[in-house]
């Protein structure tokens, strides 16, 4: 069971300045009062009856509030507390102020595979975790994995945003259409049962990314991205892979399978492969030799940073678009007022809309 305080939220800790706002609320960094400790306040309204259109459902917030209670590792974001009023939820978690590890990689002049492997380490122990307790993420992708301060000597991974991950049940058959189209397994386009391994298949994807600055199903639409990710159609093209071990390929090859329940390696076995871990002097040496294609990944990294701010400058053109219909329209309209205020702008299209895309297309 998820567990809210009624206190005050003011009365434990200090409210400081706005660090971000979405339709839905604000985060705000807040200062314990009993520790001085800084954390960072998720101010989310709640609709205020069943025909509301504003805000969030309880019930929205308490499976993810439920599972991040569960979860208390090194590389996954923290929750402290939740604050429950009639108005408002509020969530205080942890305060990570390093950004995202894509860009943070994006800064400097090159990298070895010993240096990214690092951070996949970090990725794989957190993932690892998880799956331990039962718990997919089902998002994981660039924009979910932060670092807790880059400007320390061994910076932390922090994976965030828990919105769509679900805590399996024994005997439980679950299915989901929803996540990123370029990060997601096939079975989810498929609408097959799913399991950890979706997280897997992730991983492969942001390793192959991290390594040559391209991604490997991507096509002109999102479409075409479903068709390859069905198809298994990639391949490690020289022009990009030039610098790239053997041992990294295999690793990827073995998340980058269609078969989830028995081909697909699992975050345990990543974490002793030879890529993660040699076995030799002779396996260091080779990971030492190669190195990611910075070139090209500056370039990749670029681009989803432009496609983000373009996605962000289009939700608040069409939201303001919709606020003048609305007010032209009147009262007597009122069904089609904030009918897109309350839906977040997140990236993340519904993978359910890119099937029937599909479905129609075929």
């Amino acid at each position: 069971m998820a567990v809210f305080k009624l206190d005050n939220v003011e009365d434990l800790y200090a409210i400081g300045n706005v660090l971000g706002s979405g339709h839905f609320g604000q985060v705000r960094e807040v200062r314990e009062r009993a520790t001085g400790v800084l954390w960072a306040g998720k101010f989310l309204k709640l609709k205020k009856g069943a025909g509301s259109r504003l805000g969030l459902e309880r019930k929205s917030v308490e499976k993810e509030v439920e599972i991040l209670q569960s979860l208390q590792h090194q590389n996954i974001m923290a929750l402290k507390d939740v604050f429950e009023s009639r108005a408002e939820l509020v969530l205080i978690i942890e305060l990570i102020k390093g950004g995202e590890l894509f860009d943070f990689i994006a800064e400097k002049e090159n990298l070895t595979e010993t240096e990214a492997i690092e951070f996949m380490k970090q990725i794989l122990e957190g993932v690892s975790y998880m799956h331990q307790k039962y718990v997919a993420h089902f998002d994981l992708k660039p924009e979910n994995i932060m670092l807790s301060d880059k400007h320390a000597p061994n910076p932390d991974i922090k994976i965030i945003d828990f919105g769509m991950a679900h805590r399996f049940i024994q005997g439980e058959e679950y299915k989901s259409l929803g996540g990123t189209p370029q990060y997601i397994a096939p079975e989810i386009i498929n609408y097959e049962p799913l399991s950890t391994a979706a997280d897997m298949w992730s991983i492969g994807v942001i390793t192959y990314i991290l390594l040559s600055g391209l991604s490997p199903f991507q096509g002109e639409t999102d479409e075409e991205t479903l068709r390859n990710i069905v198809a298994m159609n990639y391949e490690f093209e020289p022009h990009y892979f030039s610098q790239t071990s053997n041992m990294a390929k295999d690793f990827i090859q073995k998340l980058l399978v269609k078969d989830q329940r028995y081909e697909r390696i699992t975050a345990e076995e990543c974490l002793v492969h030879p890529w993660i871990k040699p076995l030799n002097r002779t396996q260091i040496a080779k990971r030492n030799r190669s190195s990611i294609n910075m070139k090209n990944f500056k370039k990749f990294n670029a681009r989803r940073k432009w496609k983000m701010s373009f996605n962000m400058v289009s939700a608040c053109n069409r939201f303001c678009r919709l606020q003048l219909l609305c007010k032209a329209r009147g009262p007597e309209q009122q069904e089609l007022r904030d009918c897109e205020s309350d839906q977040e702008d997140t990236g993340t299209k519904p993978a359910s809309l890119l099937r029937r895309r599909l479905s129609s297309s075929s």
